[in-house]
């Protein structure tokens, strides 16, 4: 099994940075605001506290980087969707995104795409994955708060996500209970 046994957080980010340009790769990890990234991250390195969470959506305001196992960077950028941020803040932080994605040549070896199980994908899920896919960037999908749903019903809830989303690896999730996080660290190491 793959096990993270290092991790540091190394800085936030908010345009070019000669960090991200070291030939480090790079997991980059995204979704809607409040839908788990930190959480996510903490579990998956065994560290309550490397990300901030926050019950306040919008938290993240720049692109934090974190080294892994002194490997690879785990990069946590801002949730897109809804923020209780002014309309120029969203748009700079969607600015943001998209620049790191799309504009920069940074060396991203995958994107983890964290959408909540119990809502399944929004529009706006569906919207950065068509763009990451039509860019050629390998996403694997992460369905997290699984433990949310009464177990009779994940299966189902699952495929139904799997159908909507296409042919992506889809790992039920929850950071939480710590459920899927061996399948997320052999995706990701």
């Amino acid at each position: 099994m793959h096990k993270i046994t290092s991790a540091r957080f190394i800085k936030g980010v908010v345009g070019p940075e000669n960090v991200l340009q070291d030939g480090t790769p790079q997991i980059a990890v995204i979704g809607r605001s409040n839908v788990g990234k930190s959480s996510t991250i903490n579990t998956l390195a065994q560290n309550n506290s490397i990300a901030r969470t926050s019950s306040t959506s919008g938290r993240t305001q720049e692109i934090n980087v974190f080294m892994i196992n002194e490997a690879f960077y785990l990069v946590d950028l801002p949730g897109y969707g809804y923020a209780k941020l002014s309309l120029e803040k969203r748009e700079w932080l969607k600015q943001l995104i998209y620049w790191y994605f799309f504009n920069s040549s940074y060396p991203i070896k995958k994107v983890v795409l964290i959408i909540d199980a119990e809502i399944g994908p929004t529009k706006d899920d569906i919207e950065m994955l068509d763009a990451l896919v039509e860019d050629g960037k390998d996403v694997v999908i992460v369905a997290n708060k699984i433990d949310k749903i009464n177990n009779s019903k994940q299966l189902s809830e699952i495929n139904k996500i799997k159908k909507q989303l296409g042919n992506h690896t889809v790992i039920p999730y929850s950071a939480k209970k710590k459920i899927g996080l061996e399948a997320l660290l052999n995706e990701i190491m």
